[in-house]
């Protein structure tokens, strides 16, 4: 008899479960329709630029306003902290990033995004959202209505954060300037999600290390200038600034231990005014890509290493040696998962959407995030998840031979809106309830 019924209860107890997951999927869809869709629509068609995002930032609080929250604006720029307050319990943050990218959407969608912003140099330019940041914000607001309807499954003060800036590292940054838990309170736990065109949708990403450490690096070259047909007068610093180039990869094959990440990327190279000038310097811009702190030292030293010593092989003297400038407000430490918060929220997810939802490939690319400017100092158990964007048939036909699925950043990037907010919605939901739980 005991064994019937512990058989039985734990059937209903997974009837229950497949219930409460069915219930959650239907009412997401009926908000989608009802108000997400239309949300999504303004913000993908009215785009902002960093430290910029003043209708997004105005449209987002006035939403989470109507739903009851206790609603600050103005948090370290345009910033926005929503509370919830629900009885007795932990506070959860829910970050959500809100700005877009200068760059003209090529897209071909109907709803594309048109929209121009004078950006911080006084030029006028395009806008759009390709990131995906309209997905995080629009999901932000559909989990923000769900945990005003289901207050009576939990207990503790939500906050939802709309932050400014990711896309320049520099929102996150700016808001703990602005004394965020001092002024609002101090998270128990933290989450963040991105949807990610590189993703099936339906899919969900969770991972121990979802982001890289990040730094941005100068290198000020100074030559000796000359004419062009007479190099021996000079010192060339488009030659020592190309060696440096070849050098640096180096750094990486022979320096960083095989099975531990690193890029270093030269994205701009500028020297010279005309063509049979050798000019007297040159100019080097990179991103640097670690995922420790161990790693990040040893890419910066390697960098300096092999700027100064190419230099000095060129026979510069000493006070004309390379000049390595590391922009530390500029840099971000890898987003790294809390392991024992991971394992629980992937626990919960596996019983509330299903075990297939993981899409567990490795990751290939070493893109990175502010989030960690929230959690890290001082540390707040944290866990950063992804969402996938694009469909299933779409890779399909690029494994084909059809059209490429675009990256992220892309004048070509777009998602599938309604899979993604509503996947966003689900995991953020469930997430939530585990941790807010009596």
């Amino acid at each position: 008899m005991k064994r019937i019924i512990y058989a039985i209860s734990i059937y209903l107890g997974m009837t229950a479960i497949a219930a409460s997951q069915t219930d959650l999927s239907q009412r997401v869809d009926q908000i989608y329709d009802d108000q997400l869709a239309d949300l999504f629509l303004w913000f993908h068609q009215h785009p902002e630029l960093s430290f910029m995002e003043h209708e997004t930032s105005s449209r987002l609080a006035a939403e989470l306003e109507a739903l009851g929250y206790d609603v600050h604006t103005g948090v370290g720029g345009t910033g926005i902290v929503a509370l919830l307050a629900n009885g007795d319990g932990p506070t959860v943050m829910l970050r959500a990033d809100m700005d877009g990218l200068p760059v003209e959407e090529k897209s071909g969608l109907p709803y594309a995004s048109t929209a121009k912003q004078t950006d911080w140099d006084g030029n006028e330019v395009f806008v759009m959202h390709a990131c995906g940041h309209d997905v995080h914000i629009t999901s932000l607001v559909g989990t923000a209505r769900l945990m005003v309807e289901n207050r009576g499954q939990w207990g503790g003060t939500l906050m939802l954060i709309g932050q400014p800036a990711e896309e320049r590292v520099a929102g996150a940054a700016a808001m703990k300037s602005a004394n965020v838990w001092a002024r609002y309170g101090q998270p128990d736990y933290a989450l963040a999600f991105h949807v990610t065109s590189t993703v099936p949708t339906g899919r969900l990403v969770a991972e121990q290390a979802p982001y890289s450490g990040a730094d941005t690096v100068d290198i000020l070259i100074k030559g000796v200038g000359a004419h062009g047909a007479s190099p021996h007068a000079g010192i060339d610093p488009v030659l020592l600034g190309s060696q440096i180039v070849v050098a640096l990869q180096t750094v990486v094959s022979r320096t960083l231990p095989p099975r531990r990440p690193g890029v270093i990327t030269v994205g701009s190279f500028h020297s010279g005014t005309k063509h049979n000038i050798i000019s007297d310097g040159a100019k080097l811009q990179l991103t640097v890509r670690s995922e420790s702190a161990e790693d990040r030292q040893l890419l910066l030293d390697g960098i300096r290493r092999i700027a100064e010593n190419t230099g000095r092989a060129a026979g510069l003297p000493e006070d004309l040696l390379p000049e390595v400038i590391v922009y530390e407000d500029e840099g971000v430490p890898p987003t790294l998962n809390d392991p024992a918060l991971l394992t629980q929220l992937r626990s919960s997810w596996t019983e509330s959407l299903g075990a297939g939802v993981f899409y567990d490939e490795p990751r290939l690319g070493m893109g990175a995030e502010d989030f960690p400017y929230f959690t890290v100092d001082p540390y707040i158990p944290s866990v950063y998840f992804a969402v996938g964007g694009t469909p299933k048939a779409d890779f399909e036909r690029a494994a084909q031979g059809g059209p490429a699925v675009a990256s992220h950043h892309s004048p070509l990037f777009k998602i599938a809106p309604e899979a993604s907010v509503e996947l966003g919605v689900e995991a953020s939901v469930a997430a939530l309830m585990e941790l807010l739980s009596p």
